[in-house]
């Protein structure tokens, strides 16, 4: 089985050892470890969050130079980002029990988005999440096919999460008057962490909408395979 194994390593067929599926891998490990640090050593955990978060540029980068995209790399690389984010937000309704129900609002709305988006993409045949017609909602084709929107938003949204656990510790070093680096970093990410939140909605409500297209199609289909039926 091991032999097999190289053999399809070196071969290039075992989607499982692609250079960007082993970065996920890797992206995985930095994240279990950041979540054993989390709640009481904040610099070891800084260091495994940001460096799995980082290593997401690469496998997109090396998936497409070396021509090894793939379904199953696109669902790791979601589930990795969607989890890192989830469990970094249970710390913090620890931290910040006061926030709880907003916390709990964001995740459930991130969740439920991209389910239901993800789940509609398929029924239109669509191979990605991210891939929408150019008659669909211009926000949000705007927020999928600009890289440089996406990337500032999924970055500023993780900087607001992370910013905030670290001013549970400290302030870091002070920047502006009495305000410390954290802090200034949750008053700038902050609104552009609630506009992505904003975007999912409008993400779900669109995808809920397509869904109902493709309901009604199916019935009309049905509809009219029936009449035929009777013509018959």
């Amino acid at each position: 089985m091991l032999c097999d194994l190289l053999k399809s390593a070196v071969e290039g067929d075992n989607i499982y050892l692609f250079v960007p599926n082993l970065i996920g891998y890797a992206r995985i490990i930095l994240a279990l470890l950041s979540f054993y640090t989390m709640p009481y050593y904040p610099t070891p955990t800084l260091i495994f969050y940001f460096l799995s978060a980082f290593l997401d540029v690469f496998d997109g980068y090396a998936a497409r130079y070396l021509n090894q995209s793939t379904k199953f790399g696109a669902l790791l690389d979601q589930l990795t980002d969607r989890i890192g984010t989830l469990c970094l937000i249970f710390v913090l309704g620890y931290f910040y029990p006061k926030y709880m129900f907003w916390f709990q609002l964001s995740v459930a709305i991130d969740i439920a988005s991209h389910w239901i988006h993800t789940q509609v993409s398929l029924m239109t045949g669509k191979t990605s999440h991210k891939t929408i017609d150019l008659n669909e909602n211009p926000i949000l084709r705007l927020y999928y096919t600009n890289r440089i929107v996406l990337f500032s938003f999924c970055f500023a949204n993780e900087v607001f999460y992370f910013a905030l656990y670290m001013l549970y510790f400290y302030e870091g070093p002070i920047v502006i008057g009495s305000v410390g680096f954290w802090r200034l970093c949750v008053y700038l990410s902050g609104p552009v962490s609630a506009a992505k939140t904003v975007i999912s909605v409008i993400q779900m409500v669109a995808a809920c909408m397509n869904c109902k297209e493709i309901d009604m199609a199916e019935r009309r289909a049905a509809a009219a395979a029936a009449k035929a039926a009777k013509a018959n």
